[in-house]
C-alpha cells in the first residue's frame, strides 16, 4: 500500500493532521527550522556572492534522523509547514537537509487545522515557491549583518551582552523619540464653558458647549478671554437658532489582522503581544474538544490580510441569519482592507467554524484561551454583520454673536454591535428632549467652565507600538512579538502599568545607533527595506543584490564608528544590600539569566548573590522579607528571602494584611483576597488602588 509522508512545524498538529488523513499518511514535525546561519560566526560569505553557510541546529540531529528514516518509506513527501514566507524558507532547508532532491516532493499549505482545509491542501499541492525563500533568506542574512557586525561594537563601548537588530532598534527609536517629546512637551492652558438652560414644561436640563463666534469656531486660552465673552453674554437673550435632525450610520470593524489581534487583546484583556501570541498559536494548533478530538479552532495567526473565504462569509450570514435575524446578515461582499503588503493566500483571524460559538467550547479551553477565543469569534461575526444605525439630532444657541451648540445620538439599529461594542466609544452624555426646535425658549440657568492644559502625547504601550510599527511599514506579522519582548529582555525598556518607558541604557544605545548608524534606524529607510523584501517575494528584486548594496555601507559605519567612538560607562544600580565580605554597598546588576547582586569591589571582593525583588510584606513565619523568585522552569513564586532556613513559599502574592478569622497572610486571587489556610476559607474583595491615570 502507498505510503505518503506530511511533514509539519509542530508536534502538536501531528496527531490531529493523522486523524485527518487515514492509514495511507504519515504524519511527522520538524520542531521548526531544522537548518540555520551558525551562532560563532556571521555566516554570509561575503567574498563569494554573499552565500550563506547553514548548518544542522543543535539538537536537530535527531529529528533529522527519524526523518530521514521516514522518507525512505515514504512513496511521496508533502511538506506542509506553516503558510507564510518563514514557513516555505523550513520546507526549502528541510528538501536539502533531507536530501529530498529527485524525490516526490510537494509543498502544500492550508490556513487553517480542519480536515477540510488540510485535505483541500493536498489536490493543490505544487512546488516550493523560490521567491518567498529567498525573501526570507534576505530577512535572516540582513539581520545577522546588522546583529553580527554592531552588537561586537557595542560591547567593546557600552558593555557585554547588548545587541542591535535590524527592527528592535528602529522600535527603540521609536520609544526614545517619544519619550523626548513628553520631556520637551510644554502644556498649554485652555478652558471649556458649558451654558445650562431650562427648556419650559420639561425637569431635564439642557447642557450646551462653548463653540465660538456666530461666524468661526474658537478656543478660549486663558481665563481673561472667558471672563471677556460671559460678560458679552450678561443679560442676553438665547435663541434656538438650527436644529438638524440625521443619521449616520458606524460600520462593523473588520476581522482581526495579527495587529489589531495584538492591539485589541492588550486593551480589552490586558495581554502581552507574547501571550497573544502563544495562546493563538494554541488556538491555532489543535484544541482537544469533548466529543470532537483535537481541532484547530481559529485560522493562521500571522497574517496582514482582512480577507475571508467566500466559504467562510457564507456560513458566517446563514449562522447570523439563524441566530440574531435577516436584518442583521451584511449581505453584500466583505469589504478588504486596501494596503499593498497582503499576503493573499492568507485570510483575516477567524474562528475556524463560527457555529462553533465561545459558550460551546468554553469547557475544552484555558480561562485566557477562551477569552481571546471570545474576542476573535465577536469580532469576525460583528464584521459579517450590518453597521450599526444612529439618529442624531444637533442644535444651535446664539446669543449677542457667541454660539453654543448640543450634539446628541441614539442608536436607532444595533448592528454588528449586538455582538462586538467598542470600548473607546463614548456613551452620549446629553439626552435631548424630543420636541425641541427653532421656536423653543430656552431659560439660561448657569456657566459651568473647566480650566485644562494640553497633554502631551501618551507613553508607548506594546498595543500602541504595534500599530506604529504596521503603519510605519517596519517589520512584519511575525516579527512585533519577538521585537518587543527582545527590548525588554534587554532592558531598553521597562514595562510598568502597561506603559513602556526607556532605561539608561536604551538611551546610551540609542544614542549610539543614531550617531554611527543613522540609516538602520532611520524609520524610512526600515520601511523600503521591507518594500524591497515585499519586491522579492513578489519576483520582481533578486535577494542577492538587495544583500550586496547594503552591505559595504554597514561595513563603512562600522569601521567608523570603532574608531570614532567613546566608550560609555553606565553606573550600576545601587541596592539596599551590604556586602558581609567588605561592607560594600552592593549593585545590582543583569548576567544571561536576570538580575544578581554583585559587590562593587571586583575583582579585589568578588562576592555575589541572588537578587529579589522584596514586595514589602513580612514572612508570616520568621518575620523576614518576601520576596518573588522563579522555579527552574522559570514560574514565578513567592517566597522567604531566607530559604532554605525557613520554607514559607506560595504561589499567589501575599499581602501585608492578616485574615481577620485565623490571623494567617491573606493572598491576591484575581480582585479577592483569600486566606492560605484553606480549612478557614476566609475571602474578601480586593481594595484596588486608585493610581493618577497617565495622560
Amino acid at each position: 500500500m502507498a505510503k505518503y509522508l506530511v511533514i509539519v512545524e509542530s508536534p502538536a498538529k501531528v496527531k490531529t493532521i493523522k486523524k485527518f488523513l487515514g492509514a495511507n499518511y504519515e504524519v511527522a514535525a520538524s520542531n521548526g527550522h531544522v537548518r540555520d546561519l551558525p551562532r560563532s560566526q556571521m555566516g554570509i560569505d561575503v567574498e563569494h556572492n554573499f552565500e550563506p553557510k547553514y548548518i544542522t541546529i543543535r539538537g536537530k540531529g535527531d529529528i533529522l534522523a527519524n526523518l530521514r528514516k521516514e522518507v525512505k518509506k515514504a512513496d511521496k513527501i508533502y511538506l506542509a509547514t506553516d503558510p507564510d514566507r518563514e514557513g516555505e524558507a523550513i520546507s526549502w532547508h528541510l528538501l536539502h537537509a533531507l536530501k529530498l532532491e529527485g524525490k516526490k516532493v510537494y509543498r502544500i499549505t492550508f490556513n487553517e487545522i480542519t480536515k477540510n482545509a488540510v485535505k483541500e491542501s493536498l489536490k493543490n499541492a505544487r512546488e516550493i515557491d523560490m521567491d518567498l525563500v529567498d525573501a526570507q533568506q534576505a530577512r535572516r542574512c540582513l539581520d545577522r549583518m546588522v546583529g553580527y557586525k554592531i552588537s561586537p561594537l557595542l560591547w567593546a563601548k557600552v558593555k557585554r551582552g547588548l545587541s542591535a537588530g535590524r527592527v528592535q532598534s528602529v522600535a527603540l527609536r521609536i520609544i526614545c523619540d517619544r519619550e523626548e517629546e513628553i520631556n520637551a512637551f510644554i502644556p498649554e492652558e485652555y478652558w471649556t464653558l458649558d451654558a445650562l438652560f431650562q427648556i419650559p414644561g420639561e425637569k431635564k436640563t439642557l447642557t450646551a458647549k462653548y463653540y465660538g463666534t456666530t461666524q468661526k469656531k474658537q478656543t478660549i486660552s486663558s481665563s481673561g478671554e472667558l471672563e471677556q465673552i460671559k460678560q458679552s453674554l450678561k443679560d442676553a437673550d438665547y435663541q434656538v437658532t438650527d436644529v438638524k435632525h440625521g443619521e449616520r450610520t458606524k460600520k462593523p470593524p473588520l476581522p482581526f489582522t495579527t495587529s489589531t489581534l495584538q492591539q485589541e487583546a492588550s486593551k480589552l484583556l490586558n495581554f502581552s503581544t507574547q501571550k497573544t501570541m502563544r495562546l493563538a498559536q494554541q488556538l491555532y494548533e489543535g484544541i482537544d474538544i469533548k466529543g470532537n478530538g483535537t481541532v484547530g479552532v481559529i485560522t493562521y495567526l500571522r497574517t496582514d490580510s482582512t480577507r475571508i473565504s467566500e466559504e467562510a462569509e457564507k456560513a458566517a450570514g446563514e449562522y447570523i441569519r439563524a441566530n440574531y435575524g435577516e436584518a442583521y446578515a451584511a449581505g453584500g461582499a466583505h469589504e478588504k482592507k486596501n494596503t499593498q503588503k497582503i499576503q493573499d493566500a492568507h485570510e483575516a483571524i477567524r474562528p475556524t467554524d463560527i457555529s462553533r460559538t465561545p459558550a460551546l467550547i468554553k469547557d475544552s479551553l484555558s480561562r485566557d484561551q477562551f477569552r481571546l477565543y471570545q474576542l476573535i469569534w465577536k469580532r469576525f461575526t460583528a464584521s459579517c454583520m450590518k453597521p450599526a444605525l444612529y439618529e442624531t439630532t444637533s442644535v444651535k444657541i446664539d446669543a449677542a454673536g457667541q454660539r453654543f451648540t448640543v450634539a446628541a445620538s441614539k442608536v436607532k439599529f444595533d448592528g454588528f454591535l449586538c455582538v462586538y461594542h467598542d470600548e473607546d466609544e463614548k456613551e452620549e452624555s446629553n439626552t435631548l428632549v424630543k420636541g425641541i426646535d427653532q421656536n423653543t425658549k430656552l431659560v439660561f440657568q448657569d456657566f459651568e467652565e473647566k480650566q485644562h492644559f494640553t497633554q502631551p502625547s501618551p507613553h508607548y504601550t506594546e498595543a500602541s507600538l504595534v500599530r506604529a510599527l504596521e503603519e510605519l511599514g517596519i517589520g512584519r506579522p511575525s516579527t512585533y512579538a519577538p521585537t518587543i519582548t527582545t527590548i525588554l529582555a534587554r532592558r531598553y525598556i521597562v514595562k510598568e502599568n502597561k506603559n513602556l518607558y526607556v532605561t539608561e541604557l536604551g538611551e546610551i544605545v540609542n544614542h549610539i545607533m543614531k550617531e554611527a548608524f543613522p540609516s538602520i534606524v532611520d524609520v524610512n529607510f526600515t520601511a523600503t527595506m521591507e518594500a524591497l523584501l515585499d519586491g522579492i517575494a513578489e519576483g520582481n528584486v533578486k535577494w542577492k543584490t538587495v544583500i550586496s548594496n547594503f552591505y559595504p555601507d554597514l561595513e563603512d559605519a562600522v569601521d567608523k564608528a570603532e574608531k570614532e567612538l567613546e566608550e560609555v560607562e553606565i553606573e550600576d544600580e545601587v541596592s539596599e544590600e551590604v556586602c558581609e565580605h567588605c561592607g560594600r554597598q552592593m549593585v545590582i546588576k543583569y548576567g544571561p539569566h536576570g538580575r544578581f547582586l554583585a559587590c562593587p569591589g571586583f575583582p579585589e571582593c568578588r562576592n555575589t548573590k541572588p537578587y529579589f525583588e522584596k514586595i514589602g510584606v513580612s514572612c508570616p513565619q520568621c518575620g523576614k522579607d518576601i520576596v518573588l523568585k522563579k522555579t527552574k522552569k522559570g514560574r514565578k513564586y513567592y517566597g522567604c528571602i531566607d530559604n532554605p532556613q525557613c520554607d514559607f513559599m506560595v504561589w499567589q502574592k501575599p499581602v501585608d494584611k492578616r485574615c481577620p478569622k485565623c490571623g494567617s497572610i491573606l493572598l491576591e486571587k484575581g480582585n479577592k483576597l483569600v486566606c492560605t489556610d484553606e480549612k478557614c476559607g476566609y475571602v474578601e474583595e480586593a481594595v484596588k488602588e486608585t493610581k493618577p491615570v497617565e495622560a
